[in-house]
């Protein structure tokens, strides 16, 4: 099986849904945040490995409290998926932090403030076209 084939593709689809849905759901230790979601998960060809990148909202804090309850749940995780997915073996999976959403937001934040800073002269401007279309009419 080609690394970027169609079956590669849903096989890595079907795993990382099932493992949103285990680790949102089916994990009750407190030290995985509640903000922990999957982003992406890459099975090998072969279906003996994944590497399956995580995403945490919060503090560094949380970030590491989760990566250490995630590994201490690492079999009970496995096994759950071997039930959820039908493969012919079940994949070994490594957590990798993954902070493309934190990185996201902070961007976000920071184009918001650039803007705020310049939108008062923007709005100024847009009233002043305002009140020329009203003479217009």
């Amino acid at each position: 099986m080609r690394k970027n084939s169609v079956k590669n593709n849903r096989i890595n689809g079907e795993v990382q849904r099932e493992l949103s849905r285990i680790i949102s759901r089916e994990i009750k230790d407190p030290r995985i945040s509640p903000m922990t979601s999957v982003v992406d998960v890459v099975v090998t060809p072969d279906l003996k490995f994944c590497k399956a990148y995580i995403s945490v909202l919060g503090d560094q804090d949380a970030v590491d409290s989760t990566f250490a309850g995630l590994n201490s749940a690492m079999g009970y995780i496995r096994r759950e998926l071997a039930h959820s997915v039908n493969l012919r073996n079940t994949p070994e999976i490594t957590f990798i932090m993954d902070q493309s959403i934190e990185y996201g937001v902070s961007m976000s934040h920071k184009i918001d403030e650039a803007l705020g800073k310049h939108g008062d002269a923007d709005e100024s401007t847009d009233e002043n076209s305002e009140s020329e279309d009203e003479f217009e009419e």
